[in-house]
Parts: C-alpha cells; structure tokens; sequence
C-alpha cells in the first residue's frame, strides 16, 4: 500500500488538490440535505455521507476527496463543537504549506 499525506487545507488551496484527499477544519455554516456550507477561509460545499452529523454553528474537521468542481466527498468527519479558534487553524495550514518538508509525505 502506498502511503501518502493528507494535507491540511482552506478554501484557497482546493484546486491545487482535486481528485486528492485533504483535511479541513472549518465552521458548518449551513445544512441542506446531504450537503454542508463549510467556512474554512471561504465557503466549502461538502457532500456528507449517512454517518455524518454535524451542526450548523459548529466546528468541523472533514476529511474528503477535492471534486473537480471544488467541492469536497466527505469520507469522515468529527463534530468539534463550539470554541475553536478558526485563526489557529487557518495559521496550522499556512505553516504546512511553508514548509512542506516537514509536512507532507509522498513515494
């Protein structure tokens, strides 16, 4: 099995990832049907799976494959509740993206 990272992400890095899965951390700004509005640095149109149970206001960490439209195909996610500090998440991807040495892992 080939190892790889999954890079954290925002909104602005989505298509330099499509077709690879990334992690995003980010607010549920709206619920509609099997579709979320996630605030990460932008908007993200996340499309849950069943197991999926988030809440609008809340933090969410997902982590899914990048569509070619931008979107995100949630494979997993974790309600993170209320308090999280978006700034901190958005500086963790900022830092990974300086220094990729540190962060990424590809074969």
């Amino acid at each position: 099995m080939e190892a790889t990272s999954t890079p954290r992400i925002t909104c602005g890095y989505l298509d330099s990832y499509v077709g690879k899965n990334v992690i995003v951390v980010g607010k549920v700004v709206q619920l509609r049907g099997d579709e979320a509005i996630i605030d990460a640095d932008g908007n993200i149109t996340a499309h849950l799976h069943r197991e999926a149970h988030l809440a609008a206001g809340s933090g969410v960490q997902i982590i899914g494959k990048v569509n070619p439209d931008l979107s995100i195909k949630v494979l997993s996610s974790i309600d993170l509740g209320q308090g999280i500090d978006y700034n901190i998440a958005n500086t963790v991807v900022e830092v990974a993206h300086q220094n990729k040495a540190l962060f990424a892992y590809d074969r």
